[in-house]
């Protein structure tokens, strides 16, 4: 699974718009699409947002 997957993943399965989503990791609506279509890729602060918001919600990905 990309990190775009699983961005998405993570955003529909908390029900939220990539505008709420963003609004929760503190950046822009603009970063959320361009990670999800696999455009961009987060910086170590914001991944480490991304993967305490995913600790946080119960949503674990096999990484293996």
């Amino acid at each position: 699974m990309t990190f775009g997957e699983k961005v998405k993943y993570t955003r529909k399965s908390l029900q939220l718009t990539q505008q709420k989503f963003a609004a929760l990791l503190g950046i822009s609506f603009a970063t959320v699409n361009r990670w999800e279509k696999g455009h961009a890729t987060p910086t170590y602060e914001t991944l480490e947002r991304f993967n305490a918001l995913c600790k946080e919600n119960g949503i674990h990905f096999d990484d293996n």
